[in-house]
């Protein structure tokens, strides 16, 4: 069984893994005993956690690569928005998935290729070389920060907010004397879909003001 191992396997049961025991609970160890090894059959692959979920993020952007080429629009804006919901759609998918996505390096060149076709989509609009990889940076970013705030909301997919971000009476009372505060919670919380929406539409409009030639 040893033999069989491999870095994609140890990626894929990882990825099975997580809406399990979430980022925390996802250790070699933990893998190993689902793969019915002992674990240092798997530091021949990874020599710690974190080696471990830079190629688990590889994984999920290879999987999300054909979603993400398959995007249409009229123009680049309504290609990059449709790519980067794509990039939260697929986060939002696995328990702690932008935690995990965030903060890692690819393992391998498979990112290139859709990287490569949304960069030349807007060079070809007008942005330089420069300014188009910025404008990705930009919405890579605003979305793994949004999808880690929202998992925090709800932890798992399609499951139960965490109570802790109630917005009833109980919170208007503690926050008495503020508010502006009380309601930013409604904001920032209440309707998560809409929120990263209107905040994409921010992104992409200041993108379009200040890195267009």
């Amino acid at each position: 069984m040893a033999n069989r191992i491999d870095r994609a396997l140890v990626a894929d049961t990882a990825l099975r893994l997580l809406n399990d025991v979430g980022l925390e609970g996802l250790t070699l160890r933990r893998i190993a005993q689902e793969l019915n090894v002992q674990a240092p059959a798997l530091y021949w692959h990874f020599k710690n956690k974190q080696e471990l979920l830079d190629e688990v993020a590889t994984e999920m952007f290879r999987r999300m690569s054909d979603s993400i080429a398959q995007v249409e629009g009229d123009t680049w804006q309504e290609r990059m928005t449709a790519s980067i919901r794509e990039l939260r759609r697929f986060l939002l998918g696995y328990r702690d998935g932008a935690k995990v996505f965030s903060g890692t390096r690819f393992t391998d060149t498979s990112y290139a290729t859709p990287v490569e076709r949304i960069l030349r989509d807007c060079v070809e609009a007008g942005f330089t070389p420069r300014a188009a990889a910025r404008a990705w940076f930009t919405v890579v970013s605003y979305t793994v920060g949004h999808v880690i705030e929202e998992q925090s909301v709800v932890p798992t997919p399609s499951g139960e907010r965490d109570p802790a971000y109630a917005l009833g009476d109980e919170r208007r009372r503690r926050l008495e004397g503020y508010p502006l505060t009380t309601e930013a919670g409604w904001e920032y919380f209440e309707d998560l879909e809409a929120g990263y929406e209107e905040g994409l539409r921010v992104v992409i409009a200041g993108i379009e003001a200040t890195l267009m030639r």
